[in-house]
């Protein structure tokens, strides 16, 4: 597609003053710009979340990680099969629980992380260009009330 086709000013009126609608188009682009610019540097979204929870979280078992990221059991073991083959992460037995397998991020993947993180700053830079540095706390504020909202 063109920028012409994606052009959210050509929709009619009606569209552009419906809050769903524009938060739509905003989380579009923000999935293309991510995606291409985690593209340039051989890394995926998903993978991006799983390393921030686990920085986060010390650890955690890979059945919390996937709820807390929204993720199926499995395409969260894919996903970290893929980190663990890159070197991102490391999968052990749970002590408490053999059953359980518990994921952690290894030395490699911290710096991996602070990697992406870099990209993840470009493009926040890039998506919320026209916003000052009080608009863009003020937006992510209200996101973060309507995602809390319709948990």
């Amino acid at each position: 597609m063109t920028s012409a086709e994606l052009d959210p000013a050509a929709a009619p009126q009606r569209l552009q003053g419906l809050g769903s609608w524009l938060i739509n188009q905003a989380a579009l682009r923000a999935a293309r710009i991510i995606g291409a610019r985690f593209g340039e540097v051989d890394a995926r979204r998903d993978q991006y979340a799983v390393m921030v929870a686990l920085d986060a979280l010390g650890q955690a078992s890979q059945a919390d990680l996937g709820r807390r990221l929204m993720l199926d059991r499995s395409d969260m073991s894919a996903l970290i099969d893929e980190l663990e083959s890159a070197g991102h992460v490391v999968r052990e037995r749970d002590e408490q629980d053999r059953r359980r397998n518990v994921i952690r991020l290894t030395d490699g993947g911290r710096g991996r992380l602070r990697e992406l993180d870099t990209v993840v700053d470009a493009v926040q830079d890039d998506l919320l260009a026209p916003l000052s540095d009080a608009e863009r706390d003020e937006l992510v504020s209200l996101l973060q009330r309507l995602v809390a909202h319709h948990r």
